[in-house]
């Protein structure tokens, strides 16, 4: 299993007056996984545009747990789901450090698609991706 992890902590900005994250910031914290976890594979979103290869968002889910506080470190783990013909699933995992606690888990799904948003395939487009993601 392809799997990444990284940290990051809260920025005030990202909280409400009671110093709690705003639901919609976790967002944010999924796509950080998730460029991560290519940039370890030895790609990033640049490199693949470059190459004419987007990964729109198709779906999002997310499941709060805890909440996360202004200046908690949060560790963000990503790790592909699944790759069924031109979608790629990828699941996530945030924790606060400071004790472990599971703040939430959630899923993004992309497809793969060239720069007019037409679905691709991934496998004959960069057959070296391909092989390093499934």
């Amino acid at each position: 299993m392809i799997f990444s992890q990284c940290e990051t902590t809260v920025r005030y900005a990202e909280t409400d007056q009671m110093g709690v994250v705003y639901h919609g910031n976790y967002f944010p914290w999924f796509e950080i996984g998730r460029t991560t976890l290519l940039k370890e594979m030895g790609y990033s979103y640049k490199s693949l545009e470059e190459q004419k290869v987007l990964m729109p968002v198709i779906d999002v889910t997310c499941q709060y747990k805890e909440s996360a506080r202004y200046d908690d470190v949060v560790v963000i783990k990503c790790w592909i789901k699944e790759m069924k013909g031109v979608r790629i699933t990828f699941n996530y995992e945030l924790y606060r450090k400071q004790d472990e606690k599971l703040l939430a888990k959630g899923t993004t799904t992309h497809a793969f698609a060239d720069e007019n948003l037409k679905p691709i395939n991934i496998k004959k487009q960069l057959p070296a991706l391909y092989q390093k993601l499934i």
